[in-house]
């Protein structure tokens, strides 16, 4: 993330109302946690903001994308864990640690990126989008595309696809989306990884598939809101349930989070929301940490900032382009955090 980036964020935490559940005083604790690209750039101001309050402990994030956040907490490489999809149900009952608790911290726009000369609106229909990234549509002025974009004059030129080369919370919840939006058009199903065709490109993380974008003519592919606004691409507004065009935004994100199901877990689906302003392809992301902590000191660490990203850090989220969780969900995130026994 950009230094001004993290300043100009930074500078709401003064306003906050400190909340800080479970101490994380006592000797210095350092902190551990893999996974989700999609949250890393509010992993680092949220980690930043925290850090100027609690200098005792030090966090270290590494985005290596959510499939790894899961394995990393799961064979207990790192002290908390941070995805864009929950377990399998196998999955889960393979976690080394025992019991452990889903605490949503965010919404997010995952955005449909584009690189075309000249044009900087294009509308997307799902059952297009879906034929674009299965490569039934191999040209920008396929009769698909121009049907969705009647004022705009397509180019003659090659569709690029790209996607995710790593085991990716954001490809679950895009290949989600088009598996429930775009039933029954779209074949290749959801999950961290599929079967892409092999004249596609990969890139590892949001902006490994930022940079494809970016640098080839005529590419495609999705990427979370803030990537796509550092890597200052285009992107198109998304056809939703209510058959509204609506480009991804902070508000629109937040527009789809009202109204959610969500499970006694916290687990939950918010692509394909309902809703008038209701950005379609808006996703949820993730931390967990296990119940009961081994560690003392760590627990209490782990408790405090759990406390602090459901809280405080939830005002750090739309500058950089997210969405806060609603209030019915942010009450249920605390209560969850509140769970977590530190041996104290």
């Amino acid at each position: 993330m950009k230094t001004w980036m993290i300043l100009a964020v930074t500078g709401l935490v003064g306003s906050c109302k400190k909340t800080d559940g479970g101490k994380s005083g006592g000797g210095a604790v350092t902190l551990n946690a893999s996974g989700s690209t999609f949250q890393e750039q509010f992993q680092e101001v949220a980690i930043d903001a925290f850090s100027k309050g609690h200098g005792n402990v030090k966090l270290n994030y590494a985005a290596g994308g959510s499939g790894k956040g899961r394995q990393d907490f799961a064979d207990q490489v790192t002290d908390y864990g941070c995805s864009d999809a929950p377990y399998k149900e196998d999955a889960a009952a393979k976690v080394k640690g025992g019991q452990f608790l889903y605490v949503p911290v965010l919404l997010g726009a995952i955005t449909v990126s584009y690189n075309l000369d000249g044009i900087d609106k294009l509308q997307l229909s799902p059952e297009t989008i879906a034929r674009i990234f299965q490569r039934d549509i191999k040209k920008w002025n396929d009769p698909a595309i121009a049907a969705d974009n009647p004022a705009v004059k397509l180019p003659d030129l090659d569709i690029t696809v790209a996607h995710r080369s790593d085991g990716s919370g954001t490809t679950e919840q895009f290949t989600k989306y088009l598996d429930l939006a775009a039933n029954p058009t779209w074949k290749l199903k959801s999950g961290a990884t599929v079967e892409w065709a092999a004249d596609t490109q990969a890139g590892n993380g949001n902006q490994g598939v930022a940079q494809i974008v970016t640098s080839t003519k005529g590419a495609i592919g999705y990427v979370d809101l803030p990537d796509a606004k550092a890597s200052k691409l285009a992107f198109a507004a998304i056809k939703n349930q209510a058959g509204k065009y609506i480009m991804p935004s902070s508000e629109s994100a937040q527009a789809a989070g009202d109204g959610i199901d969500v499970k006694p877990d916290l687990t939950f689906v918010s692509v394909n929301a309902k809703g008038d302003n209701s950005y379609p392809i808006t996703a949820p992301s993730w931390c967990m940490a296990y119940a009961k902590q081994a560690d003392k000191d760590k627990g209490a660490a782990i408790k405090s900032y759990f406390t602090f990203m459901v809280t405080d850090a939830q005002k750090l989220l739309a500058p950089i382009d997210f969405a806060p969780l609603p209030k019915a969900l942010q009450d249920k995130a605390i209560a969850q955090v509140d769970k977590i026994q530190t041996g104290a």
